[in-house]
């Protein structure tokens, strides 16, 4: 009888080992200070009361809540208690978020944090109005699509 051999899940994520991760959070904390500073001082708040987990390069913290998720920087602040397919979609969806940080450093603020909070929270109506998807505005797709070439996974189900 022949065993068929398991082969490991290859990892796919960009810059978690070596010099290339050096350089991620070399990076992040230089150019990307200004969000990762006040966003780690919140971290460090409130991984102390809520579940929290490393999720490639950035840190999760699981806040109970009817919300969604937002990523400023290393640090990521998903709702706890969703479905699981929602709760990946999220993570690497903020994790994308986390790479447009890297890219962009304190820019982040107007190009990305700046319109997507204001599309979140300004036009929920309009989007369900006229079936729009939330990913529609150009730096949460971005996020989408980053998220996926850097974090190595799959979204399902995205619209």
């Amino acid at each position: 009888m022949v065993r068929a051999k398991i082969k490991k899940p290859v990892d796919k994520s960009i810059a978690t080992k070596g010099f290339a991760k050096f350089l991620f959070y070399l990076v992040q904390f230089t150019w990307g200070l200004p969000v990762n500073a006040i966003s780690g001082i919140i971290y460090l708040i409130l991984k102390r009361k809520y579940r929290t987990e490393k999720f490639r390069n950035s840190y999760i913290t699981y806040i109970p809540g009817n919300w969604g998720g937002l990523s400023l920087g290393l640090f990521i602040f998903i709702a706890d208690g969703k479905a699981e397919g929602w709760t990946n979609n999220t993570k690497i969806h903020e994790y994308g978020h986390t790479i447009q940080c890297l890219l962009l450093g304190p820019l982040y603020w107007i190009v990305v944090a700046l319109p997507s909070a204001i599309w979140c929270n300004f036009f929920a109506d309009y989007r369900k109005k006229n079936n729009v998807s939330y990913y529609k505005l150009y730096c949460e797709s971005w996020a989408n699509s980053w998220g996926v070439k850097w974090s190595g996974l799959k979204q399902f189900g995205i619209k």
